[in-house]
Order: structure tokens, then C-alpha cells, then sequence
């Protein structure tokens, strides 16, 4: 890898880091870019082929697997829930949660996680974390695969 390429690398982990901290706060991809240094379209595009995804397919990723974890809390509703992790439209975040997980918040709040329970944060946001391409894992698909 040329010096140019790991600076890159760099500064593109450091908007994904930015996501990663911020996902709750609106954040968009022309001041993602500018966190990379870098302008809005070549961001995009450096970023989809170092992680696999767009910038906001990423943070709407990071903001359902947040969600997820204060819905298996059932501390709050899935009101409270969308907009705590920076959603500002119920009927979106609703339909992109069913579409990512295979199920609706309210069905995935109600579901059984207590296997869940069992296992560490890091190895339960790993085994819940949404899947893009189509094969949404239900809640205990991914705990007997780790067993």
C-alpha cells in the first residue's frame, strides 16, 4: 500500500469513527467527507470500497443495531427508541428496521432475547448485528451458529 493509500485509510476511518460516536446526531455525507479530507463523491466511493457499504447505508446500519439493544432493553418504546438513535421519522426508521432484521420494532421488542443475555455487549452486537444483502437473521439463527 502507497503512503497516499494508508492516508486515506485514515482518514476514512476517521468518519467512520465519527459515525460510530455521533450516529444519534444528524450527520450527513458532506460533512462525513470533510471529516475524511476528502470531497463528497470520492468519499463515497473510497468508503464503499474500504467497508463494503455507502457512508449512509453505514450509519443507518450503526443505527439499527443501536436500536436493537434499547429494544431488547423494553425500557422504551419504539417511539422513543427511533428517535434516540437519531431517526426523524418513525414510518422510515420502522420500515428500514423490518427490512434490515426480518421483523417489525415492535415484534423484535416483544421477541425472546434472553439468550442474549448469556453472552458479552461485543458478541451480541456482532450476532445481531442487521444484514444487507437480503438474509435477515432472525434472533436465534445467529446463537446456534455460535454455539
Amino acid at each position: 500500500m502507497t503512503p497516499e493509500e494508508l492516508a486515506n485509510l485514515a482518514h476514512l476511518r476517521r468518519a467512520r469513527d465519527l459515525i460510530d460516536r455521533a450516529y444519534a446526531h444528524p450527520l450527513d455525507v458532506a460533512a462525513l467527507a470533510r471529516t475524511a479530507l476528502m470531497s463528497t463523491a470520492h468519499f463515497s466511493r473510497r468508503f464503499r470500497a474500504a467497508y463494503g457499504e455507502t457512508p449512509y447505508a453505514y450509519l443507518t446500519t450503526r443505527r439499527i443495531e443501536r436500536a436493537k439493544l434499547l429494544l431488547r432493553g423494553g425500557e422504551l418504546s419504539v417511539t422513543e427508541v427511533c428517535f434516540a438513535v437519531g431517526c426523524t421519522s418513525l414510518g422510515s426508521f420502522s420500515s428500514r428496521f423490518t427490512q434490515l432484521v426480518g421483523q417489525t420494532p415492535t415484534a423484535y421488542r416483544r421477541g425472546d432475547h434472553s439468550a442474549l443475555a448469556q453472552v458479552s455487549g461485543c458478541i451480541a452486537k456482532d450476532l445481531t448485528r442487521p444484514s444487507r444483502n437480503g438474509e435477515a437473521r432472525t434472533a436465534d439463527r445467529p446463537l446456534a451458529s455460535a454455539a
